[in-house]
Formats: C-alpha cells, structure tokens, sequence
C-alpha cells in the first residue's frame, strides 16, 4: 500500500500530526514507531514516573564523558513507545516565554513569532484551571494543576515571595517570571500523553496506520525527494514504505539527526567517513545540540512526603487506592510547584527555573551509574536548579553506520564557562528560599544536600557531581536559512522535496522551560502547514482561534 504521508515517530509531535492529517479521509498516513505500545502500567500512573528509566520503554541514552563535568558520562532517558518522552516525562506543561518564540522569527523564521503560535498552544489545550485569551479550553490535551498537592508547594511559593521572586499564578499567561503550582498534562489523575490525547481516539480511522516495533533504517531519497523508508521490524527483516506527499521526520533531537545522516543528508567529511553515499551536503545535522541542567537542593520534612512510598506497604496501599479509585499521592507528578527567575535583572526573560518536588534527593545522589538510589530513605522536598538560556553548544553524529546502533552524544556542557556561573548563583538563590521561614514550618532542619561548608569552589564541585540534564535535548535540526541550519521556516528539509522535520530539533534555540508543549505546538503548525498545501487552490483553511 501506499500512503500519501508517512510519520516517523510516535512522540510529542508525531502523535499530533498524526491526527491532524489523518481527520481528512481522502488522506491516507502511515505513523511509524520504534517502540511498542504504551502497556506497561507505570507509563498511565503519574507517581510511577521513577520506574520508567532503564526500562523498555526508555532509549536510555548516554553522553559522552563531559571533560568540564568531572568526565562523567550523563544519563539522557527518552521515551521508546507510542507517546514519546509524553508517556515517560514528568507532565510538566510549560511553553516557554514569549521572547524565545519572538527570537525565532527574528532569525529569519516568518510566522514562528508569540503571536503567530498562542493559536497553536490553545488549539491543543484543555485547560482545566485558566481560559481565554492565553488558554484553550476545548483542545484534545488536558492540563491541570494537581488535585492533591502537598502543603509544602504553596511553602515554596511564599518563600520565594521572600526572596524577591512574585508569586505568578499562571506561568503560561500574560507573564512567565515568578513562582506558582505547576500545570501537568495529567487527566483525573492519569497521565494524559499526546498517545492518550491525540492518537488512541483516532486509532479507528481507516486512513491511519500504525506500526510498532518498526525501526528506521533509512529514508530513500530518488532524484532529490523523499519516496519512503525502509525499516526493520521486528521480524529482523527489512521493510519499505513508499509514500506519494511527504515524509515527516519526528524522532526527537537525538533521533531525527542520526535517520537524516544514515539517509545521505548531513556533513559530507562525516557520512564519507562512514561509507554513506552523499546525498546532500547540510554540515548543520548534528549541531546546535543545546539542553537544560540541573543541580539541587534537598533538606527533610516533618511530615509525610513523597518518600513515604519508597517503603513498601505505604506503596501497595497508594497503589490500590490509585488503581481502583484514581485517587491518592500516585496522581501526582513527582514535581509540584515551579519558578522562573533573572539571575541578571537586565535580560528579557528567565535564564533560571526552579522545580520543587516533595521528594528529598540522596545526599550522595549522582548519576554515574544510575541505579543508585536517586532518593533519600526519608521524607523530604528537593528543588532542582535549572540553567534556562545555556550557552555551550554541543552536537549529535553518528557513532556506527548500523541505525541499531545509538549515536554519538557530545553536548559539551559547561563548555560555555558563564553557564557554570549562572547555574552557581542560581544554586545559592536557592538555598536562600529552602532556608526560608516559611519552608522552615515543614522543614525546620539544615539543607542536607549539598552538604556543608559552603564556598563558591564548593558548590561548583557539587554542581559538577551531581549535574544532570532536564532531559531537553533540541536544536539538531534547527530552523533557519544560513548555512547550518537544516530546515526552512517550513520544516522542509532544505534541498530535499517531499521530506519536513517536525519535532525539537528544529528549535533554533532552546526554549525556557520545559519543552514537551513546545513540541506539541510544533506538531500543530506543521500538521497546519501541510494541510494548507495539500488542499485544493481557493479552498478555505480553518484558522485555530
């Protein structure tokens, strides 16, 4: 059979796209997945999301030794199943602030401003807590606050109001900057990924493929366009896919890169290097790679905490009551409350978030191997110090010519020397809130993590032990006309007919926050685009609102 677009990857976008394309009948579509199906339990129970790394479900990806992070290796989970990192990540909803967005289209990216996606973001969104005019209210994706919070989330927040940082009731509105509840993709206290959302109430339409388990070997590219893909199933055999339109490339910013360099398109010393003929030469595949980090703060409480259900009767107890009434700690996300801040008062939007989780971090967390326990055996908060707006710049290649095979991991992580500043003043900002008050009322301890004495050389060596990504990767495939940029404002893959990218590796830059709506919103516009020139001339395109 063949099929008029073809989908490589069920994640964030791809699922999306999926479904837009899809609702027109006369369109057939093919979505392609490595992974299985979303199955396995823990992915549907928001408090399960611990038990998601280094399983099937997770590429459980490596970088390699970071030279300005003590030489450590650093984990990267993404999601290998329908939904993505969707079905694997914290449920964070969180955009971005307008300026990234405005940064975009000033590169040279027509229609990616604020103003041209807010029809985007809403067209996606149903939000349970904000509406009009920044929100959406009848989209397929639910976004919530969550239903039982802890007390120690609003703690948070009045100790960041101490500490000079505004409380902001809604991060995704009019202003980014200050400190509130989180906004969760979560649905009567069950994960709602965009394979809840958008794929499984569509997964009936006769025009919709869906094939798990198929692994993309390469996209064939005849005479300068893309005609189809060749995978391998799970039979070991390969398979070929052609396609009449389009082939839409969604397997994330580690992913996307490492399909277009075995396909011929990339750096053309590489692929030569490799014994992949050229196709076409874009030295940009690769590059750019730019992601969050963190590093944290951690002390106990006086009550209990997420870490109550590390013991095992407390966790077969919330187990049963979350199984049979959807009720009870595992509905929540293991994040809570959030901030976003200026380590310079001069810049135009944040460079620094903080996360909140009700769950202490082990003193001597860090994630050289990570089955180490991650958490501390007593109950506890831990605010993770994220790094917005990095600096160093790192890269994807290809580590074998075999697609089986993961890629080449380098993003060069404090590289960049101003981001270890940053992140250092962040850190100490921090811990002025976790030392306030207000946090004192639930946890009237010391800071345990970092331990003591503090000096500047001391937490900068606790940043380099414990330093994590947010698990953000994009960049790899950026947007953009100069020469290393890879698609057009289009997500057409320059120089490649009938071939767009879709997903976070288009993002020319990093956006501030957590990226998974920003992928959703991705999915939406190029869905939208693709759907304005595959209609007829004169017909009318309905607008999102």
């Amino acid at each position: 059979m063949k099929y008029d677009y073809i989908i490589i990857g069920a994640g964030s976008a791809g699922c999306v796209m999926a479904n837009r394309l899809s609702a027109d009948p006369s369109i057939k579509v093919l979505l392609l997945e490595a992974g299985g199906k979303d199955k396995k339990l823990e992915i549907h129970i928001p408090g399960a999301y611990t038990k998601l790394n280094n399983t099937n479900v997770d590429w459980s990806f490596w970088t390699e030794p970071q030279e300005h992070v003590d030489g450590r290796k650093i984990y990267i989970p993404r999601g290998k199943t329908l939904g993505g990192s969707s079905s694997t990540n914290a449920m964070a909803y969180v955009r971005g602030n307008k300026e990234d967005f405005n940064e975009w289209a000033a590169l040279g990216n027509k229609g990616w401003s604020y103003e041209d996606l807010l029809p985007y973001f809403k067209k996606s969104e149903h939000n349970e807590n904000f509406g009009e005019p920044f929100h959406g209210q009848s989209g397929p994706l639910n976004v919530t606050h969550s239903q039982q919070p802890t007390p120690l989330g609003e703690a948070f927040i009045r100790a960041c109001e101490s500490n000079g940082i505004a409380r902001n009731e809604d991060y995704n509105g009019s202003e980014q900057l200050g400190a509130s509840m989180l906004q969760f993709t979560i649905k009567n206290n069950v994960r709602h990924s965009t394979a809840s959302a958008f794929l499984k109430p569509v997964m009936q339409r006769s025009n919709l493929t869906v094939k798990t388990g198929s692994h993309v070997k390469r996209i064939i590219i005849q005479e300068g366009r893309a005609t189809g893909v060749e995978i391998l199933g799970n039979s070991g055999k390969i398979e070929t896919y052609s396609c009449s339109k389009e082939i839409i490339l969604s397997a994330g910013a580690i992913q996307s890169p490492q399909v277009l360099m075995l396909s011929g398109i990339g750096d053309r010393e590489i692929l030569t290097s490799f014994g992949i003929p050229l196709i076409r030469h874009l030295p940009g595949v690769g590059k750019n790679l730019q992601d969050h980090v963190w590093s944290g703060v951690s002390g106990f409480t006086n009550i209990p905490m997420g870490n109550s259900l590390i013991r095992p009767w407390p966790m077969l107890k919330a187990l049963l009551q979350h199984l049979f009434t959807k009720k009870g700690p595992l509905g929540n996300s293991p994040l809570e409350a959030n901030a976003f801040l200026k380590s310079d008062p001069s810049l135009t939007r944040p460079d620094v978030q903080f996360h909140m989780a009700p769950i202490a971090i082990a003193p001597g967390y860090t994630t050289d191997i990570y089955k180490l326990d991650t958490f501390a055996k007593k109950d506890g908060y831990g605010i993770l110090v994220i790094l917005l707006r990095p600096e160093s710049r790192g890269y994807i290649t290809l580590r074998t010519a075999n697609p089986l095979d993961a890629p080449v991991i380098e993003p060069r992580f404090f590289s960049d020397k101003r981001d270890l500043e940053v992140l250092l003043w962040a850190l100490k900002k921090s811990m002025a809130v976790a030392s306030d008050q207000a946090m004192k009322e639930y946890a009237p301890g010391a800071i345990h993590f970092p331990e003591g004495p503090y000096s500047d050389e001391s937490l900068k060596a606790h940043i380099r032990k414990s330093l994590e990504t947010l698990y953000h990767p994009v960049g790899t495939c950026k947007m953009g006309n100069d020469d290393m940029s890879v698609v057009n404002d289009q997500l057409q893959v320059h120089g490649i007919r009938g071939l767009r990218v879709a997903d976070a590796s288009i993002m020319p830059t990093i956006v501030s926050g957590n990226t998974n709506a920003a992928c959703i919103m991705i999915g939406e516009k190029g869905s939208d685009m693709i759907l304005q020139e595959c209609r007829p001339a004169g017909a009318q395109i309905q607008q999102p609102e």
